[in-house]
């Protein structure tokens, strides 16, 4: 499996995001091209189920998210978000809400420091993740 491959500053900015909006999640989309992501693309989180254990992409943020994409040149590869005072795993509420062929970077931000980052693809039976390597460039 290749994985998803962050640009430098692409980690740094997942991870300041999750230190910025601690206690709360935060989420963003993850642009890029061949599975190298270029840009991490922050988005609201305007979940009404509480952002400090959910987060939601709603469909005009991905539909912004794809025209920062093309307006850049770029795809998009997937989405990121963090666990607050959790670990980088995906929970079910993840698993019920991801759509196939995109990337999911969970940062677990600690006590408000960022500690583990992941990245996982959804099954293609949609029945769970499968872990996917996360290279730095």
């Amino acid at each position: 499996m290749a994985g998803v491959v962050l640009k430098k500053a692409v980690d740094t900015a997942i991870r300041d995001h999750g230190r910025q909006t601690f206690p709360s999640e935060c989420c963003g989309a993850m642009l890029g091209r061949d599975g190298v992501v270029l840009e991490a693309h922050p988005l609201a989180n305007t979940t009404e189920e509480g952002p400090r254990r959910r987060f939601l992409v709603r469909p005009d943020d991905y539909r912004a998210a794809e025209q920062r994409a093309r307006e850049a040149g770029l795809d998009l590869l997937g989405f990121y978000h963090s666990h607050p005072d959790h670990p980088a795993r995906p929970s079910q509420y993840d698993l019920d809400h991801a759509w196939p062929s995109f990337s999911y970077v969970i940062v677990s931000v600690m006590a408000g420091e960022d500690k583990d980052l992941t990245s996982w693809r959804l099954k293609d039976d949609r029945t769970a993740f499968d872990e996917e390597p996360v290279n730095n460039e």
